[in-house]
């Protein structure tokens, strides 16, 4: 075969086509904002895990007698209302942030997830029910239904993980549900059906995979509320107690201080700010990067 007929042969076969995968990461990548976003949250994770050894002073050390100092060089955000200084607490205060955004919305995931997908197979009476219980709490906002819970079950940075999680649930259901009900008229669900395979099965194995899509931007995006609502709950005093530090209690303490030490509020402040924007923008970029029509 001469080497025109081999350049040819080659020419003319089919290039393999991109992996589904490759494909998002690649359009993820090309967001800016997305990128962003996942180097402001890839920050906070490292602050998250080596915080403490980034402290220049214990979080929870007082000393009245530096109380209300403004930003220096020994207290880079300045000290609070009993001489803490701001810039360790801040740093410590990512860590729980992030610890019961994380955990919140796991929390609400499984529960939705299990919820959306027992209403979305089954339907009939039992869709009904769950939907229509779903719908009762969303029709009522979140931080009212939270502090409802918080005051049902206490204070505690585990009681507030609990009210988080349950507040955002019917989100996670509704999603759930509706992608099912899409596809679980399917030849494959079908053919699952015919083989004998179990409903649970079914659902777990044949049909989330097929559904996770829109259930992984939600979460990223939920995450950005649940910090967002545990700084509400800290802020009214409901959430994470003494002696965690905690950006919304440190808003919350501080707002009797907002014309005499506005640093003990724009500090705490810039972090939830930071942290919800970042989380947004990955969302943002993880459902562009899902949709084939706008990867195109």
């Amino acid at each position: 075969m001469s080497e025109a007929q081999m350049n040819e042969n080659k020419q003319g076969k089919l290039e393999k086509p991109e992996s589904e995968i490759k494909q998002m990461w690649s359009a993820l990548i090309q967001n800016k904002a997305a990128v962003v976003g996942m180097v402001i949250i890839g920050f906070l994770i490292f602050i998250a895990l080596f915080g403490k050894w980034l402290m220049p002073y214990d979080p929870n050390y007082a000393d009245l007698s530096v109380n209300k100092q403004p930003p220096s060089v020994a207290h880079w955000f300045g000290t609070d209302e009993q001489g803490r200084d701001i810039f360790s607490r801040v740093i410590d205060g990512t860590r729980v942030s992030l610890v019961v955004g994380l955990t919140a919305v796991s929390f609400a995931l499984c529960i939705g997830t299990v919820l959306g997908a027992i209403a979305g197979y089954k339907g009939g009476k039992i869709d009904t029910f769950i939907m229509r219980l779903m719908d009762i709490m969303m029709s009522i906002p979140n931080i009212l239904l939270a502090i409802t819970f918080m005051a049902a079950l206490g204070r505690g940075i585990d009681k507030a993980v609990i009210a988080i999680g349950l507040v955002t649930t019917p989100e996670y259901a509704r999603i759930v549900r509706g992608s099912i009900m899409a596809i679980k008229d399917s030849e494959y669900v079908q053919a699952a059906k015919v083989i004998g395979n179990s409903d649970t099965k079914i659902i777990f194995k044949h049909i989330l995979p097929n559904v996770l899509s829109p259930i992984i931007v939600r979460a990223t995006l939920g995450i950005s509320t649940a910090v967002l609502e545990t700084a509400a709950l800290g802020f009214l005093g409901l959430g994470v107690q003494p002696p965690y530090a905690e950006w919304g209690d440190m808003l919350g303490r501080a707002r009797v201080f907002i014309f005499e030490a506005p640093y003990m509020l724009i500090f705490p402040g810039i972090a939830i700010t930071l942290t919800v924007m970042a989380f947004n923008l990955l969302g943002d970029g993880l459902r562009d990067a899902f949709d084939p029509k706008a990867r195109s």
